[in-house]
């Protein structure tokens, strides 16, 4: 229901804003953006406003991957640009925090990020003495590998991180990639 009306409330805003003539326009190509005001958008904008406090980076001149594998999945971020060395060291850092703080099984900042608790929080939490989380670095910055071998941890991380790949809209495989098994 909630799905409907969101839909429909971005049908009513592109149609009110295409009528009034009020929607933001791209000074590139001249194109307008009809979704600007659509509530779907304003969430993700919204999302990455507080991804941009609770992660330390910005979420626009970096990329995020989530790759789900047999044995459970990673968690990639890089900049856009190799130049870009603050990001990049913010990054790192951000991530080997996270990596620790999921061993200990706080999740808060995705919670914070997200403005609610992942699928798979709960059970990552109760399952972390049978996951391994482990920080690598990329060349445009770094990596979570997340692991187990518990078939309920396993769930658990493929419902937290299918979330994340919707969440920020990654177009990442929503099911286990062999070629993500690093």
């Amino acid at each position: 229901m909630k799905l409907i009306l969101a839909v429909a409330l971005c049908l009513v805003a592109s149609v009110s804003n295409a009528y009034a003539q009020q929607t933001s326009s791209d000074p590139k190509t001249g194109t307008q953006d009809s979704h600007a005001s659509c509530p779907t958008h304003d969430a993700h904008a919204q999302m990455n406003e507080r991804g941009e406090k609770g992660m330390g980076f910005s979420q626009t001149s970096t990329t995020h991957h989530f790759f789900l594998n047999s044995s459970g999945g990673v968690i990639q971020v890089e900049v856009k640009d190799a130049r870009d060395v603050s990001d990049r060291a913010n990054i790192r850092m951000h991530l080997m925090r996270i990596a620790q703080a999921f061993e200990d099984g706080n999740f808060d900042i995705p919670v914070f990020v997200h403005d609610t608790v992942p699928p798979g929080v709960p059970e990552m939490k109760k399952l972390r003495e049978q996951i391994h989380y482990s920080f690598e670095e990329t060349p445009n910055g770094g990596r979570i590998v997340i692991s187990s071998t518990d078939k309920e941890a396993l769930t658990a991380i493929g419902r937290f991180l299918r979330f994340q790949i919707e969440e920020h809209k990654t177009g990442d495989p929503l099911e286990e990639s062999p070629e993500s098994n690093q």
